[in-house]
């Protein structure tokens, strides 16, 4: 079984995915982010075809404090966050959580 990405965030951040072709997209308009938020993230969590779920960096300060736990704890589905420049240490650190090993170490 395939899982697919899932996108969450505002109408202008999914509507690339979706033109790439990602079916799962949750439009979460900025003015409504503080309540909705954590329904589609929770949505998306729950969704077994969903392996990889892709939110916004900025996004994250949202989430309520049990919600952001599970996103950040949960293996799979993936959460991956874009944004957050070089400081975020993103990527690397959401792969090393996903799979248990650091791919880019020497």
């Amino acid at each position: 079984m395939s899982r697919e990405v899932a996108v969450i965030g505002s109408p202008e951040f999914t509507t690339g995915f979706r033109l790439a072709g990602v079916r799962k997209c949750e439009n979460v308009p900025d003015d409504e982010k503080p309540t909705d938020l954590d329904d589609a993230v929770t949505r998306t969590l729950e969704d077994e075809d969903v392996g990889i779920v892709v939110l916004r960096d900025e996004d994250m300060e949202y989430l309520s404090r049990s919600v952001r736990e599970a996103v950040e704890t949960s293996v799979e589905p993936t959460l991956v966050t874009l944004g957050g420049g070089a400081g975020s240490g993103g990527l690397r650190e959401q792969i090393k959580r996903a799979i248990g090993i650091d791919l880019m170490d020497e």
